[in-house]
C-alpha cells in the first residue's frame, strides 16, 4: 500500500497485487489472556489458515483458530531465533498461496513489536493486509499490577522504552527529567541494574518507587515493589530466571497497595 499527501492529511492509494487472494492479519495479542483479545482480533484467528505467533503472546488463544496450523517464530534474549526477514517470507508466501494468515504478536504490534517492519515488508510484496491493535503490555500489565501509568496529581504522562540494550534506553532515560513522568521498560529485566543506575546518575530519587510485574494477566503472575536503589538487587522467582516483565519506574507506583486491594471478584464476562 501507498500513501500520498493530499494537503495536511495523508490518504492511503492501493497498490496490492490483485493476483493475490490471501490476507494478513498483524494482531496484538494483548498480555496474553485471550479474554483481553479485541472482538476482531478473535475473529481474525477463528478465520485463520496459519497463526504465526510470538513467545509472549500465548498459546491460549489455540482454541480461537481451531482450523489453523500454528506456527512458533518468537524471539528470546540468549536464546535461537528464527530471522525477521524469514517471518516476513513466511507471512508473504502464505498469502500469495490465497491463505488467510494471523501473525499473532504480544501487546501491540506497533509498541516495540516490529510490526512496522512486517507491514512495510508486505506492503513491498503488493500483499493486503491490515493492522488490528492490541493493549499493550507498557500498559496492560502495570493495570493489572494495581499501577496507573498515569493518575491526576502525580504524574502526567509516560514514557515507554524498550530495555534490551543501552543504546536503545539511554537516550530516551537520559532525556526525561527526574519524577517528571512514569517510565516503563519493556524488554530490560536483564539490564535493571543499569537502567536504574542511569536513572540515579540523571538525579532520580534513591527512594523512587519502582516495581516489576511478572507474567501479567496469567495465574502464575508475579510482583516486585521497591524503588529504584532496591531495584538492581530484585531476584526473581527461582522458577522463573528468565521471565518476561515489566519495569515501572515512578510515584504512582505507590498506589498499587490501595488498588489492589479492592476485590476484583469477576474474572470472566456474565453468560448471555
Amino acid at each position: 500500500m501507498k500513501s500520498r499527501n493530499n494537503g495536511s492529511f495523508r490518504v492511503r492509494t492501493g497498490a496490492i497485487d490483485t493476483s493475490i487472494t490471501g490476507f494478513v492479519s498483524l494482531i496484538g495479542a494483548g498480555p496474553g489472556d485471550p479474554e483481553l483479545l479485541t472482538v476482531r482480533a478473535a475473529a481474525r484467528l477463528r478465520e485463520a489458515d496459519l497463526v504465526l505467533y510470538d513467545a509472549l503472546a500465548g498459546r491460549e488463544a489455540l482454541g480461537l483458530a481451531p482450523r489453523a496450523r500454528w506456527f512458533y517464530v518468537g524471539k528470546r534474549a540468549g536464546r535461537r531465533s528464527i530471522a525477521q526477514e524469514s517471518i516476513e517470507r513466511l507471512m508473504i508466501r502464505a498469502a500469495q498461496r490465497g491463505e488467510r494468515v494471523v501473525r499473532l504478536k504480544c501487546g501491540d504490534p506497533f509498541v516495540l513489536g516490529r510490526g512496522g517492519e512486517e507491514a512495510l515488508a508486505l506492503a513491498r510484496a503488493g500483499v493486503p493486509y491490515e493492522v488490528v491493535p492490541g493493549v499493550t503490555s507498557a500498559v496492560a500489565a502495570p493495570a493489572l499490577a494495581g499501577i496507573p501509568v498515569t493518575h491526576r496529581g502525580v504524574s502526567a504522562g509516560f514514557v515507554v522504552v524498550s530495555g534490551h540494550a543501552k543504546s536503545a534506553y539511554e537516550p530516551l532515560l537520559s532525556s526525561v527529567a527526574p519524577g517528571s513522568a512514569t517510565v516503563v521498560v519493556l524488554m530490560g529485566l536483564a539490564n535493571r541494574a543499569d537502567i536504574a543506575a542511569e536513572l540515579l546518575a540523571r538525579g532520580w530519587p534513591r527512594q523512587t518507587p519502582a516495581a516489576i510485574v511478572l507474567g501479567a494477566s496469567r495465574s502464575t503472575s508475579a510482583n516486585w515493589i521497591g524503588t529504584l536503589s532496591t531495584l538492581p538487587g530484585c531476584s526473581l522467582p527461582d522458577d522463573r530466571p528468565e521471565s518476561a516483565g515489566v519495569l515501572v519506574i515512578g510515584a504512582v507506583v505507590l498506589l498499587a497497595g490501595a488498588i489492589t486491594a479492592i476485590p476484583q471478584e469477576r474474572r470472566s464476562a456474565p453468560a448471555a
